[in-house]
C-alpha cells in the first residue's frame, strides 16, 4: 500500500523580523501565502527509512540528504515515537518546489510525510498534535500542513488562519545559487542593529487580503530579510530591475531568498511577466496561483 500526500510552497507576503533572542532565534510576523507549486510524498512501508528524490524538468536536488538527516525521516521518527510504535518506511520525494531557494520546500516535504504515515499506520493523530510535531520539525513546518493565507508568529510556528478573497497569481523566478538562510539572517542583525522592536503585521496587507485587491497588495508586500540579502547577493537586483520592466505589480525576495517572487493582476499577466523574464534568458521561472491547500492526500 502507498500514499501520496501533495503539499504547497510558501510565500511570505510579509515578513517581519525582530532582533535576535537569548536563545538565538529571532521572533517574525510574518503572513504566510501557499503558491500553486508542489512537492509530492509517497510512502509505505519499509524494514527501514529511506529516501528518494525525483524533480521536475530545472530543480536540481543535489543539495537534498537522502540520509537520516533529511527532514522527512526526522518527521517519520517523530511520528513514530509520538505513538510509541516502531516502524519505518520508504519516502519518495517528488520535487516541485525550488530546493534552497526561500520556498520551505523540506518544510512542505516534512508536513506531508506527517499526513501520509498518518494515514498509512492508520494512526488518528489529532490536528492539534500534528501541529505540535510539526512546530518542533520547524518553524514553516505547521504552515504547511494549513496552507492558504495565514498569519504567522513566534518563530513563525504559531499559525492562524487569514481571511483572503484574492484569485492571485505570481510569477517565480529561481536562481541556481542558493542563499544561505543563516548568512541573511546575521547580515540582518548587522544591518538592523539592536534598536529595533518586536515585529507587527500591516492592518493594510490584511485589508488588501480581504479585498482581494492586487493593486492593493502589491503596495502592502514587505520583507525585512530582502536588503540584507541583497548585500550578500547583489546581482539578484538585476531580478527586481528585470521583474519590474517585464511589468510584474510587484516584486519581492521569497523568505531568505534567493527565488524572487512577481504579483501579476491575473492568469493572463502572469503569463505575460513569465514570457518576457524568459525572453531576458531566465530559465527557471514559474508561474503560480494563491492561495493553495496545505498538505492532502492524492492519492490511496
Amino acid at each position: 500500500m502507498t500514499i501520496t500526500v501533495r503539499a504547497a510552497a510558501k510565500f511570505n507576503l510579509h515578513l517581519g523580523v525582530g532582533p535576535v533572542r537569548d536563545d538565538g532565534f529571532h521572533p517574525l510576523a510574518t503572513v504566510y501565502h501557499a503558491i500553486g507549486l508542489y512537492d509530492d510524498v509517497t510512502v509505505s512501508d519499509a524494514g527501514q527509512w529511506e529516501v528518494t528524490l525525483t524533480a521536475e524538468d530545472h530543480i536540481a536536488v543535489g543539495e537534498v540528504p537522502t540520509g537520516d538527516d533529511n527532514i522527512v525521516v526526522r518527521a517519520g521518527r517523530l511520528l513514530a515515537a509520538h505513538h510509541g510504535i516502531d516502524r519505518a518506511a520508504r519516502i519518495e520525494i517528488h520535487k516541485g518546489i525550488p530546493v534552497a531557494g526561500g520556498l520551505a520546500g523540506g518544510s512542505a516535504d516534512a508536513a506531508a510525510t506527517l499526513v501520509a504515515l498518518d494515514r498509512l499506520w492508520s494512526l488518528e493523530t489529532s490536528d492539534e498534535d500534528l501541529l505540535a510535531l510539526a512546530g518542533q520539525l520547524g518553524s514553516d513546518v505547521p504552515f504547511a500542513l494549513i496552507g492558504a493565507t495565514a498569519v504567522g508568529g513566534g518563530r513563525g510556528e504559531i499559525v492562524e488562519p487569514v481571511a483572503d478573497n484574492g484569485a492571485w497569481w505570481w510569477v517565480a523566478v529561481g536562481n541556481e545559487q542558493g542563499l544561505s538562510t543563516p548568512s541573511v539572517y546575521r547580515a540582518f542583525d548587522d544591518h538592523a542593529g539592536a534598536d529595533i522592536g518586536d515585529p507587527q503585521v500591516p492592518e493594510r496587507l490584511l485589508m488588501a487580503l480581504e479585498k482581494g485587491d492586487p493593486e492593493l497588495l502589491a503596495e502592502a508586500l514587505t520583507n525585512d530579510l530582502q536588503a540584507p540579502a541583497l548585500t550578500l547577493r547583489p546581482d539578484l537586483a538585476q531580478t527586481f530591475a528585470d521583474g519590474e520592466e517585464a511589468g510584474a505589480l510587484a516584486v519581492q525576495l521569497s523568505g531568505s531568498g534567493p527565488t524572487i517572487l512577481m504579483l501579476c493582476r491575473d492568469a493572463a499577466h502572469a503569463r505575460e511577466v513569465a514570457g518576457a523574464m524568459q525572453a531576458k534568458a531566465y530559465d527557471r521561472v514559474w508561474t503560480a496561483p494563491g492561495p493553495v491547500a496545505g498538505a492532502h492526500v492524492v492519492t490511496y
